[in-house]
């Protein structure tokens, strides 16, 4: 299997990668897009980052909104024409209670568009499942109590919980097909003891990766670390220890659990992964990044509730350099890593490229 979780991907996009600066006329497709089907869910994380009040995310979310029916099919059109490479749907709220979920991915199926999903698991069964399985390419399930009680304190939800989400897991797999099962699994002060135990568990159940990542608790990435401080390398420790003696050929365990920088501060002036991934949320606006989902001051590029997804992206190139990152975007941000190697392959001297 080759690597899951590079920041290289992007660069088997060249005309992408290409098309990407202000000064160039060409605008292309997204390579991948994130839809939030639903604002609706049917847990209650109580660190849930659209709902926490010290994150900017989800500042702007209406719970009730979904994208209705003959909009999302539409958008599906759009996205088969526009040669989207792939889609993932997820939070807001849960994918999988969105009404329309078994339509939507049942014609994504019969596109060549990959799709996945990020999910709580719950209600992870019948023929949305199905379809998963049988034809998407990576289900992840998120993760944190490690048994029933502590799952139910987490979750905000009846005890039990827990086991249905395991019994779902082990008959998604069960179904066969080719679909890649993940868990990610939020690291916090209360569960971090149960790294090892909790992933010998999931090996068991039959789940294909286990993905290690720290709780994100505020926008300041000093504040982060305190939280994380007091038991950070007891932590890690028990995450290398799983890597070391739990991961084999088939089973994955990626070891995401680390320190944030201490600033969020960004010196650049444009993001270019907001033309590569951005997200369609379910109020029909078009947000720049998973990390100002609903964030209408800083984070929106328009909407397409009036007008078709294809005609938004492809009517005009000034909606990409709206968002200034070294002014709007000093938070936490899954691309910030990414948007550094695609400016640095952009930046580089045309005169000089043959000196490698």
């Amino acid at each position: 299997m080759g690597s899951l979780y590079t920041k290289l991907k992007v660069f088997h996009y060249q005309h992408k990668l290409d098309s990407l600066p202000v000064e160039v006329d060409d605008i292309a497709p997204p390579v991948h897009i994130r839809i939030k089907p639903t604002n609706v869910c049917n847990h209650r994380c109580r660190y849930c980052a659209y709902r926490a009040a010290d994150l900017q995310l989800g500042k702007d979310m209406v719970d009730k909104d979904f994208i209705p029916r003959e909009k999302m099919l539409e958008i599906i059109d759009d996205l088969e024409q526009m040669g989207v490479q792939a889609v993932t749907f997820s939070g807001g709220g849960e994918p999988f209670c969105y009404p329309y979920l078994a339509e939507t991915v049942r014609k994504l199926a019969g596109t060549a568009i990959r799709f996945a999903a990020l999910t709580n698991g719950a209600l992870l069964e019948g023929e949305p499942a199905e379809i998963f399985a049988e034809r998407a390419t990576w289900l992840r399930v998120s993760m944190d109590g490690w048994d029933d009680e502590s799952y139910a304190r987490y979750r905000g939800v009846k005890v039990g919980e827990f086991s249905r989400v395991l019994r779902n897991m082990e008959d998604f797999k069960r179904l066969g097909g080719g679909c890649f099962l993940g868990v990610s699994l939020i690291v916090d002060e209360e569960n971090w003891s149960e790294i090892f135990n909790f992933t010998r568990r999931l090996k068991e159940v039959g789940v294909d990766s286990v993905k290690i990542s720290p709780c994100v608790v505020s926008n300041d990435g000093a504040k982060n670390n305190r939280y994380h401080q007091p038991f950070f390398d007891r932590a890690k420790e028990l995450a290398r220890l799983a890597v070391s003696e739990l991961a084999d050929e088939g089973f994955e365990i990626f070891d995401a659990y680390h320190s944030l920088a201490e600033t969020f501060v960004k010196e650049y002036r444009w993001c270019p992964y907001l033309q590569i991934l951005p997200i369609i949320g379910a109020d029909m606006n078009v947000y720049s990044c998973q990390d100002k989902a609903y964030n209408l001051d800083e984070g929106l590029l328009g909407s397409i509730e009036q007008q078709r997804f294809r005609d938004f992206w492809y009517g005009g190139k000034e909606k990409f350099f709206r968002i200034d990152p070294a002014v709007h975007c000093n938070h936490h941000c899954v691309a910030n890593e990414k948007n550094r190697l695609v400016l640095d392959y952009l930046a580089a001297d045309a005169e000089h490229l043959g000196f490698v």
